[in-house]
């Protein structure tokens, strides 16, 4: 993201750049155009897009296809992020901050006959590179873009390049109005202090918005009813994996129903932010966030993710390793070569053609690791997990209305036994409602059962934090106590996910997996950060209520000046909104390192304040 001011900068507020890539008959793919020009991309990172902006040759894609990938940038950051990307991303939720070592590339691939052309085919992407994921919007951009850019090329994409750059930062918590190519897309950002229940898309403090031509419901949220119709009957056991960073494999038939499928798996868990949600309240000093409100919003997926992955990417050789474990990352593919040389990776998901709007597709079944065919995969998900909690037969009655013992296999023992549906069968799936209720009701539940799961944590972790009387002005304050697993898994009996979830099963075994788990490191790492800047901010506070004259009357200079240089290193991280610290509070800390300086001789006045 450029700097306020610079060329380009409200562009890349959203964007990154916009890329086009062709068929050439000689090189194969090409990047044939990056707008703003000045945009520097690394060989391998155009190499990346190149290959990652075109179907391979398993999917046959005529027409126009969108789909999304995720690449690792190469060199580091090139970019640091200024205060002002900074502040913005510190009011949104966590997935949905800009990622700093990723780009994210949204395609519009149009593949159809053309005689004109040597290869008797017009192959073309449109790439809009971005650190947001915003997946919704930027489709909805580039169906409104790419057919006209495709008919009329470079001047159409300049103008609305020049159009992005007029639109206003995408802050958290306002609804904005995006004019281009004649249409105004209506859209609210997401923040912290967003609830589920969030009403019709409204202005917020001084925005103005213009008649919305398209009023977009979500810029990032899927259709996840429609993205895991064919594995409904596994969606919880999906669920775990990955809660628990489990390495999977997802083999599509085409880059759209990969790229949707990683996606939706990645956004399956949620937790309560900002909020603590029903139980004990936790101490009254323990962070809450910018907002107390109980809302829930997706837990941070702290592992690797590929929404399209191909042989030709530069980490093709990371992935694919036999020398280590398998990473903790998913993995969208559409070439089956993956299953030959992934055959070693716990967990496989294939799928099939999607179905038409409508029709029942037939559940995947679950089956063992070694009925893996490397030539002739059929659908399922080939694994050897077994769900630590029982299967939620009211969830899935809801959304597939089948009555028990029609058409499924017994619910509770063997984890090869599974819910099939017959592709004739009238009465399989909820017709009644449609996809967007269905998907309320799917999410719903995931949000309730994730934060389920974390509120014990959040509970145990409120504990460790040291009372505030205990936090005293001129002493270094106390520290936050230990997490100890084994404390903790007994707290559960008093305060576990029972009191909140009425699923059965091996809760117990489920957090010590999570204990090892990526998700867990990130979780308390930014819990821990959290409360250790609320103590810092209690700290600071306690000072600038106590008497400074009275504590300077018998210190020495020494004292003094480290005291001073204390408060302006806590200044400076308040300013920077690193503190969740008042205004007030900041004007008596400023106070105090006046009151401070002028105590001290002349000469370290001078070089406390320089010219």
């Amino acid at each position: 993201m450029r700097a306020p001011g610079t060329p380009w900068a409200r562009f890349s507020a959203w964007l990154e750049c916009v890329c086009v890539v062709t068929f050439d008959l000689e090189l194969g793919q090409a990047l044939e155009l990056v707008y703003p020009s000045d945009f520097q991309l690394t060989d391998k990172e155009k190499s990346s897009i190149c290959y990652l902006s075109f179907p391979d040759s398993h999917s046959g894609c005529l027409g126009d296809t969108q789909f999304s990938f995720r690449i690792r940038q190469c060199g580091g950051q090139r970019c640091p992020g200024h205060a002002g990307e900074k502040r913005g991303d510190r009011g949104a939720p966590a997935s949905l901050q800009r990622e700093p070592a990723h780009y994210f590339g949204y395609v519009y691939f149009r593949q159809v006959k053309d005689s004109s052309v040597k290869r008797g085919y017009f192959q073309k992407s449109l790439v809009l590179l971005s650190r947001l994921p915003f997946v919704r919007l930027f489709q909805a951009l580039l169906g409104l873009v790419a057919p006209e850019f495709f008919d009329k090329l470079a001047p159409c994409l300049e103008a609305v390049c020049n159009e992005i750059d007029q639109w206003p930062a995408p802050a958290p918590g306002r609804t904005l109005s995006l004019p281009v190519m004649g249409v105004v897309l209506q859209v609210h950002i997401p923040s912290r202090a967003d609830t589920p229940e969030s009403g019709p898309l409204e202005p917020s403090g001084h925005e103005t918005l213009l008649p919305a031509s398209v009023v977009l419901p979500s810029v990032h949220e899927l259709d996840l009813f429609r993205c895991f119709r064919p594995v409904l009957a596994h969606v919880q056991l999906l669920w775990e994996l990955m809660l628990l960073g489990e390495p999977l494999l997802v083999l599509a038939p085409s880059p759209a129903v990969s790229s949707e499928m990683v996606l939706a798996l990645t956004r399956l868990a949620g937790r309560p932010a900002g909020g603590r949600g029903p139980g004990p309240a936790p101490r009254a000093h323990c962070p809450e966030g910018p907002h107390s409100r109980s809302c829930l919003q997706p837990l941070k997926f702290c592992c690797d993710y590929r929404p399209y992955f191909t042989i030709h990417d530069s980490e093709f050789k990371e992935f694919t390793t036999r020398t280590q474990a398998p990473p903790n990352v998913v993995l969208g593919v559409t070439n089956p070569f993956f299953i030959k040389t992934l055959q070693h990776w716990p967990h496989i998901l294939r799928v099939g053609e999607p179905k038409m709007s409508g029709d029942l597709p037939k559940q995947v079944k679950l089956k063992k690791p070694s009925r893996l065919k490397t030539l002739d995969t059929k659908p399922g998900l080939y694994t050897a997990y077994t769900a630590h909690l029982h299967r939620d037969k009211a969830l899935l009655r809801r959304l597939l209305k089948v009555p028990l013992g029609v058409g499924c296999s017994p619910w509770e023992g063997d984890p090869g036994l599974v819910l099939w549906l017959s592709p004739g069968d009238p009465q399989g799936l909820q017709k009644k409602r449609t996809s967007d209720v269905q998907t309320a009701v799917l999410r719903r539940h995931l949000l309730e059962l994730t934060q389920s799961f974390i509120i014990p944590l959040e509970h145990y972790m409120a504990s460790l934090m040291p009372l505030q009387k205990g936090i005293v002005p001129w002493k270094t304050p106390p520290q936050i106590r230990p997490f100890r697993q084994d404390d903790f898994l007994q707290s559960l009996e008093r305060s576990g996910p029972q009191l909140t979830c009425v699923l059965k099963g091996d809760w117990l075994g489920l957090y010590r997996r999570f204990f090892k788990s990526p998700h867990f490191d990130g979780w308390y790492r930014q819990r821990h950060r959290e409360m250790t800047q609320k103590l810092e901010a209690l700290h600071l506070e306690a000072i600038c209520e106590a008497n400074i004259e009275i504590w300077m009357k018998d210190k020495s200079e020494v004292e003094v000046v480290d005291l001073i240089l204390k408060l302006r290193e806590r200044l400076v991280r308040a300013q920077g909104h690193q503190l969740p610290v008042k205004e007030a509070t900041l004007k008596r800390a400023r106070l105090y390192i006046d009151t401070a300086i002028s105590s001290l001789p002349k000469d370290l006045q001078a070089v406390l304040c320089p010219p």
